[in-house]
């Protein structure tokens, strides 16, 4: 039987406690939580080895807990070793389908390489690396999010390439990645920007062919919590890298600033914590949902701790942290934390095609403790010291 952790939290903030692994609480606890359901990430909700940006996303959450036990490390190296071959190729990826999404575990390889120094991971970096600069493009130059999916830029897509082409830029002196994934963000926010709201639609298709854009525009018609997540992660986790001179480092602090104020608009005023679709609080069906809700924590906590942001929105990453746990975990029949209210994927066109209006948006399916909500969370516990 499912009980709330609100009394064990309520304790835990009563209690005051000096020692790393006590500061960072939830963060271990979630990633007790993810180890004690397997050993290996390769199986994580998977009976079959799936080579995924979520999971590797995961992994890189937990694998920032390694200074604490060696069991947290272990973790993430034993997903990328499963698919990473000693020539660099890697079991599960296809360049030709350049799919964004696949060149998200290329951070993971960065991570390894820095800490065990073997070639192979540099190799597998460089696969990942050819595939975006083969990456198709709109005609203004924004990546393509998968060649399914011809003329359309998907905020998501921002997350899984750009954080990690900053940071190749950075460990293997490549300026030019910085100049490019600086383009992209500003890029996708341009198309993607409501003027009246200060909100990012989901994706933005140049074509104006597909049914679930604007025609007008060829914006996607609603503001889904989670793919402003990525993108708000996007920026900070850019700007950890980008250097202090960059010409573009202050557009995107403009960008991180205007849409973090943009998002305290849609709030809600009771939990403090992010609809599903942000700007349709109180509409039927609308929910309170914990990965997004988790994202903006981990984007407001990080920039303010790096000055990017106002120091206003540390406590509000804090006030926001303690709600998710209030109203989104619950303590599961094994004694460890769920995170429910998680959207298990939300996507546009595709086969089945995904018209991605109100309806869909709220009726896709909520899986507990998905790896898209909890890795955030330990992110976020980490940058709060939860």
């Amino acid at each position: 039987m499912k009980t709330t952790f609100l009394l064990l939290f309520t304790i835990i903030l009563g209690c005051s406690s000096n020692t790393k692994t006590n500061e960072l609480y939830w963060a271990t606890r979630f990633a007790d939580a993810t180890l004690h359901e397997t050993d290996s990430l390769i199986y994580y909700q998977r009976e079959k080895p799936k080579y995924e940006y979520d999971y590797a996303f995961l992994g890189d959450a937990i694998y920032k807990l390694r200074n604490i036990d060696p069991k947290y490390g272990t973790y993430l190296k034993n997903y990328i070793d499963y698919f990473l071959q000693d020539d660099g190729s890697i079991r599960g990826h296809k360049l030709s389908d350049y799919n964004i999404d696949r060149v998200r575990p290329g951070n993971s390889m960065i991570s390894l390489y820095k800490d065990y120094g073997d070639e192979k991971y540099k190799l597998g970096i460089e696969t990942l690396v050819h595939q975006m600069e083969e990456q198709p493009r709109t005609n203004t130059g924004g990546f393509w999010h998968k060649k399914v999916y011809p003329s359309q830029m998907w905020l998501d897509g921002l997350y899984m390439a750009s954080p990690f082409l900053a940071r190749y830029a950075a460990e293997f002196n490549a300026p030019k990645w910085f100049d490019e994934v600086a383009f992209q963000l500003q890029e996708v926010y341009k198309h993607t920007l409501d003027a009246e709201t200060g909100l990012v639609y989901h994706a933005w298709d140049e074509s104006r062919e597909q049914r679930w854009c604007q025609p007008e525009t060829g914006q996607s018609k609603h503001f889904w919590s989670r793919g402003t997540g990525w993108y708000m992660m996007a920026l900070v986790d850019v700007l950890e890298y980008l250097p202090a001179d960059h010409p573009e480092r202050s557009a995107l602090i403009k960008i991180l600033n205007d849409l973090s104020e943009a998002l305290l608009k849609v709030q809600d005023k009771e939990k403090g914590l992010w609809y599903q679709v942000l700007d349709m609080g109180g509409s039927q069906g609308n929910y309170i949902e914990a990965s997004g809700s988790a994202m903006f924590v981990y984007a407001f906590a990080k920039g303010a701790k790096a000055g990017l942001l106002n120091k206003k929105y540390l406590e509000i990453a804090n006030r926001a942290f303690d709600n998710i746990i209030k109203y989104l975990v619950v303590e599961g029949d094994d004694g460890y934390p769920v995170l429910t209210n998680t959207c298990g994927a939300c996507g546009l066109g595709g086969k089945p095609y995904r018209e991605a209006d109100y309806n869909y948006y709220i009726s896709e399916k909520k899986v507990d403790s998905d790896s898209k909500g909890v890795a955030p969370v330990i992110l976020a516990a980490i940058e709060l010291n939860k």
